[in-house]
């Protein structure tokens, strides 16, 4: 067998979720947010918070 991955694909919803989903992440992910919504006003993230809005399926087929 091959070594395992060494990276993390941040394309993917589950390297998203690792690199940017707990709560150590958050001044990252702020910061990232923050580059990518540059607006005239000024305006900046400075705090925000993680809920958990994922929805498991209950039969096998749902959670495909």
């Amino acid at each position: 067998m091959g070594e395992p991955a060494k990276y993390i694909n941040p394309f993917t919803d589950y390297g998203f979720k690792k690199l940017f989903g707990e709560d150590a992440a958050k001044p990252a992910l702020i910061d990232f947010l923050n580059s990518l919504l540059i607006d005239d006003t000024g305006s900046r993230i400075v705090d925000l918070t993680f809920k958990n809005t994922e929805r498991i399926g209950d039969i096998a087929v749902d959670r495909k």
